[in-house]
């Protein structure tokens, strides 16, 4: 494994290339009326330190890395609203340009520490002077609150080298909790300001 950025250099690519279609959709959300889904999108290819760590964690052989490791190519796609994922997930299942591996639903089935997202593994075709490759990547979609939360979570483990004192533990938990309700309210206010529009619109159309 000592050219790693001839191994990487596809998943750059594949990162590249999906990062302008998913900024793509959101272009075209923003140029019809209809509501955005998509906030903002990000993406990266696994540090070399991190792979190592990981591969050392999970027990995975260097020379399997590109079978066992779905997440070396990674995106990020964040949304305003809890609705909002599931508008982005339908839109990634009808796409014919990747094949969805697996999908995992952290939003209602949160992981122990709180955690929230919505994972979806894709093999995704670069095309490189040695011929087509499909390449393993994962989809992160989660909102504002969700991120903002795992950010700082992600921190913490990296103080702590992984092993975040329980009492940490319990307020992040906690804070998860928080972040959730927030995003389930401000669902619930939009909701509310939608019906209020309508009836304006409504009594408008009557008037006139």
């Amino acid at each position: 494994m000592n050219n790693w950025d001839t191994m990487l250099s596809p998943y750059k690519q594949a990162v590249e290339e999906l990062k302008v279609k998913l900024r793509g959709i959101r272009e075209q959300y923003q140029k019809s009326s209809k509501h955005t889904p998509i906030e903002f999108v990000t993406g990266r290819v696994k540090p070399v330190s991190s792979i190592l760590d990981k591969a050392k964690r999970k027990n995975i052989p260097l020379d399997r890395l590109e079978e066992e490791m779905q997440d070396l190519a990674g995106l990020r796609i964040v949304t305003q609203f809890v609705e909002d994922i599931s508008t982005v997930v339908s839109l990634i299942r009808s796409r014919t340009d990747f094949v969805i591996v697996e999908e995992r639903d952290y939003v209602i089935e949160q992981k122990e520490s709180g955690y929230r997202s919505y994972h979806i593994v894709l093999r995704y075709p670069v095309e490189t002077i040695s011929g087509r490759r499909m390449i393993l990547v994962e989809l992160q979609i989660r909102t504002l609150a969700m991120n903002f939360w795992a950010t700082i979570e992600h921190s913490l483990n990296y103080k702590y080298r992984g092993e975040i004192p329980e009492d940490i533990k319990l307020r992040l938990k906690r804070a998860a909790e928080a972040a959730f309700q927030l995003d389930e309210e401000v669902s619930q206010i939009r909701g509310e300001v939608r019906e209020a529009q309508q009836i304006i619109t409504r009594k408008q159309e009557q008037q006139h």
